[in-house]
């Protein structure tokens, strides 16, 4: 019996958290791991009391054919990675990994070079979080040292794949 890699493991836990998620355009799921434990998780969806795209039916970024990483404002959805921040304590969230896994509603498809949008990027940088491995494919994977965006500043201002 062959035993699936850590990663692997983390990134199918994250996809998992992913069908939570409510937005009518691409569904994120983000997981915090330190020292081989779940710190905590989010997924993409509205804040909390408010109606999801999906219990109305219709994105607006959608309707207005808002190209993607663009018009944030116009989203109802608070991102995966932010939820997850907002879900932990910092001292935990120090040195920790994020695992990220990001689906297209309409095909199920992994989201093509996904990345954290500017806005999570500085919520992770602040976070302490030290690393965030993105899922490519059911199989592959990237990992990009958070480190490289400090270094990086401009960086920062990249597009979002939400």
């Amino acid at each position: 019996m062959e035993r699936i890699d850590k990663h692997n493991y983390y990134l199918d836990i994250c996809e998992t958290v992913l069908e939570r998620g409510t937005c009518l355009r691409r569904n994120f799921a983000a997981i915090i791991v330190k020292h081989d434990e779940i710190i905590a998780t989010g997924y993409t969806g509205a804040p909390r009391g408010r109606k999801n795209c999906s219990d109305l039916g219709y994105c607006r970024r959608e309707e207005l054919n808002i190209p993607r990483g663009t018009r944030y404002e116009l989203c109802r959805s608070v991102h995966a990675e932010q939820n997850a921040i907002i879900s932990a304590r910092r001292q935990d969230m120090l040195n920790a990994t994020m695992y990220l896994v990001g689906k297209e509603q309409n095909s199920g498809e992994y989201v093509h070079n996904a990345a954290p949008c500017s806005l999570c990027k500085r919520f992770i940088i602040n976070s302490g979080i030290e690393k965030v491995i993105i899922r490519d494919t059911k199989k592959d994977y990237r990992t990009v040292l958070v480190s490289d965006w400090i270094e990086e500043d401009d960086s920062l201002e990249g597009d979002c794949t939400y």
